[in-house]
């Protein structure tokens, strides 16, 4: 079972993918999402979105957001 992602942004939805792992630009650390992770909401600072999707690693630079994670659903809302 994989993860859910969805990047939105004013302009619209950037990502929304099935991917194994995601790594977020947090306020105090970048930090990676798993399968199975802890429900948690975070600020996002300027940096990386990360995420492997079908063997593949992409990234998408961010200027700030927010993240929701819940139910193996990573909800991110950025500014790019």
């Amino acid at each position: 079972m994989g993860i859910q992602l969805h990047i939105l942004s004013p302009e619209g939805t950037l990502v929304q993918a099935e991917v194994s792992l995601v790594t977020l630009p947090g306020m105090l650390s970048p930090f990676t999402v798993l399968p199975g992770h802890a429900a948690l909401l975070s600020a996002l600072v300027a940096g990386d979105i990360r995420y492997v999707a079908d063997g593949k690693e992409e990234r998408l630079p961010i200027k700030e957001g927010f993240v929701e994670v819940r139910d193996n659903v990573v909800s991110a809302c950025v500014e790019v």
